[in-house]
């Protein structure tokens, strides 16, 4: 199915958005306070990127020599790497890190930076995952191809009944994916899809920019790594995969957890393409935030324990999610809509291992 033939229902409780819009822009009215990031947004960017770099440097400039103090920096820079990609690049590939779309334009460019396309996520995230949200054949983010089944609507293999051990392992080689072959199959496929037309970008201009970022990456990232740090270049290169391990796994704990559990629907289109539920209650029904009252987790992720928010108000900065959750969850109270929450990460990881399983034991799954 193509997504242009995909429609949402513009009658079944349409007015839950609208009054939920109203509240929340009253609220940033009355607070006299922007949408968009603040100083608490630059403190934080400054953070991550130091936390990315600083062992980094210091491994170059021989200041560290001991081999497992070595593998220790490669680790802090992959909490780095997620933490730049979860805190900085996510608000910025929205526009909702600054009001300043040009700010916006080059943070977002962060992505390329650290290995993966900018652009190419951009279509992935922002246009298919949030319109399409746990839609097969649609939601990219439930298609991990063959290895995993993350949609009851998907084939199930004899390997997914074991996907809830061996799971965690292949999100932590998500970003090797990147680094190889994901982002050139998904540009093949956007541009079949037609994706590209809507934002004025050529096929060869995507590809070149692909190849050329990935290239300069592996040369500072691995390269220079190799050259000038003290080290056997087998410890460089077990570093390395140490650091995107780490990020992968933190990317896959943050985004699957979100929409791949127990209480997680997923919609099929009619005959027609058409969807039951508004959007906005579609989001409802297919999201789940998790730990709402850790404010260090909450603040190193990005925020993105609150997918819900997210997602019906992507273009708000993440700094402002847990104040406006509370206008969420009432406003869903009230119109008698889901509100799914898991009270920390741990239980949310739970959950998800629990659907893991229930997906590769079942053609259906119980909630």
């Amino acid at each position: 199915m193509q997504y242009k033939t995909i429609r949402f229902s513009r009658t079944n409780q349409a007015e839950f958005i609208s009054d939920l819009k109203s509240q929340v822009k009253a609220y940033f009215e009355a607070n006299n306070i922007s949408t968009y990031g603040n100083w608490k947004m630059v403190l934080k960017t400054v953070f991550m990127f130091t936390l990315y770099f600083a062992p980094y440097i210091l491994m170059l400039c021989g200041v560290i020599t001991n081999v497992w103090v070595i593998l220790g920096m490669w680790a802090l820079m992959g909490f780095g790497k997620s933490g730049i990609g979860l805190s900085v690049m996510h608000d910025a590939n929205h526009g909702a890190y600054s009001r300043n779309q040009t700010v916006n334009k080059y943070l977002s460019y962060v992505m390329n930076m650290i290995g993966a396309n900018s652009y190419i996520w951009k279509i992935q995230h922002n246009v298919l995952h949030h319109t399409f949200t746990n839609i097969e054949g649609m939601d990219e983010d439930i298609d991990p191809g063959k290895l995993m089944r993350l949609s009851p609507h998907a084939p199930r293999l004899k390997a997914h009944r074991h996907q809830h051990i061996y799971g965690w392992f292949l999100y932590g080689m998500m970003t090797f994916l990147w680094l190889t072959t994901k982002d050139f199959k998904q540009l093949v496929r956007y541009k079949k899809m037609g994706l590209m037309k809507a934002h004025k970008r050529s096929f060869s201009g995507v590809l070149t920019e692909a190849i050329v970022s990935k290239v300069l990456y592996y040369a500072y990232a691995l390269a220079l790594p190799l050259w000038l740090i003290p080290a056997p270049w087998y410890v460089i290169l077990i570093g390395f995969f140490i650091m995107h391990f780490i990020t992968g796994l933190m990317l896959g704990l943050i985004f699957q957890p979100a929409h791949v559990m127990p209480t997680s629907e997923f919609p099929v289109p009619d005959n027609s393409g058409s969807v039951e539920n508004n959007w906005a209650v579609h989001q409802l029904f297919t999201t789940t935030n998790f730990a709402p009252g850790s404010k260090i987790f909450s603040w190193f992720v990005g925020g993105l324990n609150y997918q819900i928010e997210h997602h019906l108000f992507p273009n708000i900065c993440h700094v402002h999610y847990k104040k406006i959750s509370e206008i969420v969850r009432a406003k869903a109270q009230e119109y008698g809509l889901p509100y799914h929450c898991q009270k920390t990460f741990f239980d949310a990881v739970y959950e998800h291992a629990r659907m893991l399983k229930q997906l590769g034991r079942n053609d259906q799954y119980a909630a």
